[in-house]
């Protein structure tokens, strides 16, 4: 009541014969001309407030951000032996002034001017010196990069302005892109080496903006089957195989043979100019003989996979046959995903000539392979081989690792930083025992 009274009074001249409108958080300033039973207080100020045309607005304080701001704000000159009042004068030459950071300076300046030049930045409060100096200590400077060490002890290079842009296009819409979400493209980011703060603000934007993405519906929720988890052993012991197409003809091709293990989310697919039993048992001999032949394979009641060949492969290499049925398609249900999901990267990668989408293939299985997933916390391709998959946008904006090891111009640089075998043998070892610990606790979720 009385903040409203103050205001009033301020702007006097400013208020009367307007009509005002009041948001705040105090309904009963509603009610204050129709109260009864007064005390004298009370009547001057509603006397007072007569005076003025206004109508209030109950508005919650989170709603009303301005004013909630404001009444929040402690007073800076306020000393306990010299108490002093907040002033409110407002000279006219600070109205309307806009202050504004300067667009072309990275994020990274202070960091790099300091790691650089022992240069600091002046004008800072003790409260923002200690942050400074909280966080340059993850940042490193290797001329004429700067580089950061992020919470998960991946030394990353700190990108900004155009440059971020272009990585963050060639990982949504490059070769290795998929166009997937802004998760996902974001984390995409992050496994080719390269930082900024506002990385997954940036990817929502950009796919957002992203023509080929807006173009192509998606599945909602609502229309998907609820899918029930199969308990996997180890990796590669149950696959799922299914058949996409037909499509446009591509090189004499028509249809794709899809196959993803269920536990590492690992893709196989190839393009097909039949969808017959000969092909899918060829397939599959190639598929046992680089990943070892598996517990359980599981697919739909198509005449390719239920006959002769298919039974007598299955019976020859030990192999347990499982079937979907249309009334439980959830059964199969990881292969349906993959499908939508290899399908979606096609639409948007083909562009106006279908009938070039074998050649796009095997750029679709390197995006999809190379993806994070939620369930697994990392992307196919390090769940299977232990290390994350060098992408063609690392070598052009020049990732940590490839400024070590592949950027050198003689032979003896070359050879000093390559082969160290001995270094990289323990490194290796390293990493093969922490796929293991992965696989086994990955093995306990499921």
């Amino acid at each position: 009541m009385l903040a409203v009274v103050y205001a009033f009074e301020k702007f006097q001249s400013y208020l009367i014969m307007n009509k005002s409108v009041v948001y705040t958080d105090h309904s009963a300033l509603k009610y204050l001309f129709n109260k009864k039973d007064a005390k004298a207080r009370l009547l001057r100020w509603v006397l007072l407030l007569q005076e003025f045309d206004f109508k209030v607005i109950d508005t919650k304080g989170a709603e009303n951000y301005a004013a909630d701001h404001l009444s929040r704000l402690e007073n800076p000159y306020e000393n306990v032996f010299d108490p002093k009042e907040i002033t409110e004068t407002f000279p006219l030459e600070t109205l309307s002034v806009l202050t504004s950071k300067d667009q072309s300076t990275p994020w990274f300046a202070d960091f790099a001017n300091y790691h650089a030049g022992k240069f600091i930045k002046t004008g800072m409060s003790t409260q923002e010196k200690n942050k400074f100096f909280k966080d340059v200590k993850h940042y490193f400077w290797d001329d004429p990069f700067l580089f950061k060490t992020c919470a998960d002890q991946i030394i990353r290079r700190c990108v900004d302005g155009k440059e971020a842009l272009e990585i963050l296009e060639a990982c949504h819409s490059g070769p290795t892109g998929g166009h997937y979400g802004a998760n996902f493209t974001a984390k995409k980011v992050f496994d080719a080496g390269f930082f900024w703060p506002t990385i997954y603000k940036d990817a929502f934007e950009f796919v957002k903006s992203c023509d080929a993405c807006q173009r192509q519906g998606k599945i909602s929720q609502r229309d998907e089957m609820p899918q029930n988890a199969i308990q996997v052993c180890e990796i590669f012991d149950v696959w799922g195989i299914d058949f996409m197409g037909p499509f446009p003809s591509s090189r004499g091709n028509k249809y794709i043979l899809v196959a993803v293990d269920y536990l590492s989310k690992w893709v196989e697919a190839k393009a097909l100019p039949t969808n017959d039993a000969r092909v899918v048992v060829k397939f599959l001999k190639s598929l046992f003989s680089r990943f070892g032949a598996p517990r359980a394979i599981i697919s739909d009641r198509g005449t390719h996979f239920c006959n002769d060949k298919f039974d007598k492969v299955m019976s020859k290499y030990g192999v347990t046959h499982r079937l979907s049925t249309p009334y439980h398609p959830q059964t199969s249900g990881q292969v349906e995903v993959t499908n939508r999901g290899l399908k979606r990267i096609l639409e948007r990668t083909v562009g106006e000539n279908r009938a070039s989408w074998s050649d796009k293939l095997d750029d679709a299985l390197w995006a999809f392979r190379t993806a994070y997933k939620t369930l697994i916390g990392c992307t196919p391709y390090k769940l299977v081989y232990g290390k994350a998959c060098h992408l063609p946008v690392e070598l052009e904006h020049k990732a940590y690792w490839a400024l070590k090891h592949a950027n050198h111009k003689t032979y003896w640089a070359l050879k000093h930083a390559n082969f160290r075998l001995k270094t990289a043998a323990l490194i290796r070892k390293l990493q093969l025992n922490e796929l293991q610990q992965l696989h086994d606790q990955l093995t306990r979720i499921r």
